[in-house]
């Protein structure tokens, strides 16, 4: 299991780069130690492959287009295959450590186009409206699969046939978790996520440019009023307000990763003078620019 601290993209996007993933067997497990990440959150972001998870120790929360979902230690849950959602930690007395099974859906089916794909993965990871399916112990119709899941962790690289105990305890959460989901597949899709990701996408590519709500929803092809509809529902924010607390991110990377002026980072990252940064920082964060840097630099020190 690896153990990570931070968040790796695609370059230009928000999809998440999982480097130690192979075509052979398109897998991995993480331990997240969500406390160490930088302000304790990891950012709006997506992934194809679909996430499996428990809380070990204290309590986090996930933002999907859908809501918002608390999860306390021994729950855990699902996220689909590029659904939008961010996660920051709640508690504020006990370490964050969060168990993560990450993984293509190839895994556990069969050949391309077999039955087992056909019948039972697909209908669910191209089920756009199930972005999350939260998991709790309290639920007697979740109390086993999460015991399977909470199992699932024991599975070590060093055991024997490895990727056949791994597959067939994947499968085993697959079938209860299609079972869960089986009532939600009734429900209309929509397709405002694909359009929430060119307009994300844009952002990215275009955070350091003055940039408009029309430059953002001509990205996706749609008007301004759609455009702020979409952003509201999917994560709850106006386009510009994300393109603010992205550009704050890439601040925050800068501040830790490099030793540029804080007037150039301000600059870099579309965020204007110094006072003004200084300013947009401090209400976000609470400390200045140089104060963070300084935290971090001697957290990691």
């Amino acid at each position: 299991m690896k153990n990570i601290q931070k968040i790796e993209f695609h370059c230009g996007t928000k999809e998440e780069l999982f480097s130690s993933i192979t075509d052979s067997f398109p897998y991995m497990s993480s331990c997240a130690e969500l406390d160490k990440f930088p302000n304790r959150c990891v950012p709006w972001h997506w992934h194809k492959e679909v996430e499996v998870f428990i809380v070990e120790s204290g309590s986090l929360i996930y933002y999907t287009s859908d809501g918002e979902y608390i999860f306390p230690k021994g729950s855990g849950g699902f996220i689909n295959s590029n659904a939008l959602h961010m996660t920051k930690v709640i508690d504020n007395k006990n370490a964050t450590i969060q168990f993560l099974h990450l993984f293509d859906s190839s895994v556990i089916s069969d050949k391309k186009g077999g039955k087992i794909e056909t019948e039972y993965v697909n209908p669910l990871i191209n089920f756009k409206q199930i972005k999350i399916i939260p998991l709790y112990p309290d639920n007697d119709n979740h109390k086993d699969l999460l015991n399977l899941i909470s199992k699932s962790f024991d599975i070590h690289e060093s055991d024997f046939a490895y990727e056949l105990k791994l597959r067939n305890s994947l499968s085993e959460i697959w079938y209860h978790l299609f079972e869960i989901s089986k009532p939600i597949r009734n429900i209309q899709i929509d397709n405002n996520s694909d359009k929430m990701r060119l307009m994300m996408i844009y952002i990215h590519e275009h955070y350091h440019e003055k940039i408009k709500t029309i430059n953002i929803a001509s990205s996706a092809f749609v008007s301004e009023r759609v455009c702020f509809r979409v952003f509201k529902e999917c994560i709850h924010m106006s386009p510009l307000e994300y393109l603010n607390s992205y550009r704050l991110q890439r601040a925050c990377a800068m501040l830790m990763n490099t030793s540029k002026p804080v007037t150039m980072i301000g600059y870099e990252c579309g965020l204007g003078t110094s006072s003004h940064f200084s300013d947009l920082f401090k209400k976000e964060f609470g400390c200045t620019p140089l104060q963070y840097r300084y935290k971090w630099q001697k957290y990691n020190f």
